[in-house]
């Protein structure tokens, strides 16, 4: 075998991927078509999960002095981020070629085996392995794995080789996205609407105008480079009736609506992450932030299986838990197209959903929907009101307490906190230790969301709660072995640790 885990696509998705997969310990070559990366920007910073994930791996200092934000919106109606825990740390000044870059730059600095000018030609499942043929520089190749990984965008050539079913809609129509230079245009935000479609203004540094243009009529395109500026102008001016043809194009793509989504995010020893699993219209700046997320809980899960530490069938819960994220994400895009795509006989739609949006629960539900902050998965370990929800920054001290829960989750393991100093709780989570960490501190700063009374977490690598106190105690060795696989082979105290739970029980 040439690596435990091939990884096809260098974007976020891809790189995130072979990064947390070498710090579960797997080894990866990460296959990329292009000869180096684009440069462009279709991405502007980061949603406030993202940026949860980000600090959970200690990348942050990588993207320098960052700009948080809680302004964002819904289909072009503003809605204020901050009212939800953690909403208004969302990025918004980072192109995401920046991103790429610190992503690509972590991958390797990690030891991922990334090979440029490789393009895939074919996939063999053989049931024990994964072959695939690519062209290389040197010519045609074969590697093998055990797992192979697409995230290789909306056209992968993973999911067509390996027959992965994409059911959806085409597009309707084309926009345009262009960054450029030279023009003097005052700022427009995405939802002031036009009689022959819409228009969107911002400004990046470097003196760079923002351009989106959607000429409503403007027939959908399948397009093998990118579009003429001329045409860009073209449409701008037949939308605004205004002449921006003297301005010089940094980079142009074309996108349209089409919305798809994978029935499966894994079949045999193949698995989609990223565009290759779902695409849909770019709203709210939610296609790579979605991407990166399948990516970290898609890489611990393989990494463990791939070296021997957690049973194959962990790996069905990825399907299971970022499918139903991926058919959520669906359904708002095309919600916000409807919003600010569609001509005037949607206004009374945008009023009374504007008029909504000012009472909070509606403001919280969308701001949650759009951030990712609202995604809980079904992880069992009883019923505590945390269990599937992501850990938040919580201060930690004691005498070899990190100085807080997300710098524990650094190394991408998983982490029982231990809140209130129970030796108990630490001895069953002992048989697990090669697995995960054990730390002990108080709590100096949360959220006022968190439950004051909340003993204990189990927290995976990704960062969400797999089991929590009080409540169930009896339930932590089932989740440990759930998410962690068997306790040691060779731990004298395993029969001792059973007898603790009534006690754990008697005590709680």
């Amino acid at each position: 075998m040439d690596a435990d885990v091939i990884v096809v696509g260098a974007g976020p998705a891809g790189l995130t991927l072979a990064a947390e997969l070498r710090l579960a310990g797997a080894s990866v070559v990460l296959l990329e078509r292009l000869a180096q990366r684009t440069g462009e920007s279709r991405g502007l910073g980061f949603t406030a999960r993202t940026m949860e994930v980000f600090d959970q791996r200690g990348l942050l200092p990588y993207f320098g002095t960052v700009e948080t934000s809680a302004l964002g919106h819904f289909g072009g109606l503003p809605v204020d981020f901050g009212v939800i825990d953690g909403g208004d740390r969302a990025v918004k000044t980072i192109p995401q070629s920046e991103t790429e870059s610190v992503l690509e730059q972590w991958a390797v600095g990690l030891g991922v085996d990334l090979r440029r000018s490789h393009d895939l030609l074919a996939v063999t499942d053989t049931g024990t392995h994964v072959e695939v043929d690519i062209a290389a520089p040197q010519g045609v190749i074969q590697l093998s794995a055990p797992y192979l990984v697409g995230c290789d965008g909306g056209r992968s050539t993973v999911r067509k080789a390996v027959g992965f079913d994409f059911p959806g809609t085409a597009s309707t129509m084309e926009m345009f996205l262009a960054d450029v230079k030279g023009l003097d245009l005052p700022p427009r935000m995405i939802g002031e609407t036009l009689p022959n479609g819409m228009v969107m203004v911002g400004h990046l540094p470097g003196e760079i105008t923002r351009l989106i243009v959607c000429e409503r009529g403007a027939p959908p395109q399948r397009r093998e480079s990118a579009p003429p500026y001329a045409e860009v102008a073209g449409a701008w001016q037949r939308i605004t009736g205004s002449d921006i043809s003297h301005g010089e194009p940094v980079w142009i793509s074309s996108f349209g609506n089409a919305t798809r989504q994978a029935t499966e995010y894994q079949r045999g020893r193949v698995f989609l992450a990223g565009d290759s699993a779902h695409i849909h219209l770019p709203a709210g700046g939610q296609g790579m932030n979605t991407s990166i997320q399948d990516s970290v809980n898609l890489g611990w899960k393989l990494g463990a299986v791939v070296t021997g530490r957690a049973p194959e069938t962990l790996l069905s819960t990825y399907h299971d838990e970022r499918h139903p994220v991926g058919r959520r994400l669906l359904m708002n895009t095309q919600a916000q197209g409807l919003l600010f795509l569609t001509g005037s006989e949607m206004q009374p739609m945008r009023d009374l959903v504007a008029e909504l949006i000012g009472y909070e629960q509606v403001a919280r539900h969308l701001a949650g929907m759009v951030s990712g902050l609202e995604i809980n998965y079904e992880v069992g370990g009883g019923s505590h009101p945390l269990l599937g929800y992501r850990l938040p920054d919580l201060g930690l001290t004691g005498p070899s307490a990190p100085s807080s829960t997300t710098r524990a989750l650094h190394p991408a393991r998983g982490v029982l906190f231990d809140f209130e100093d129970n030796p108990r709780l630490r001895a069953v989570a002992a048989d697990w230790d090669d697995r995960i960490d054990i730390v002990t501190g108080r709590i100096t700063r949360r959220p006022d969301s968190w439950p004051r009374d909340t003993a204990a977490v189990l927290v995976r690598p990704d960062g969400y709660i797999a089991w929590a106190a009080p409540g169930a105690y009896a339930d932590l060795p089932m989740s440990l072995e759930r998410w962690f696989g068997h306790r040691h082979a060779d731990r004298t105290r395993i029969e001792h640790s059973h007898t603790l739970v009534p006690e754990l029980l008697a005590q709680h």
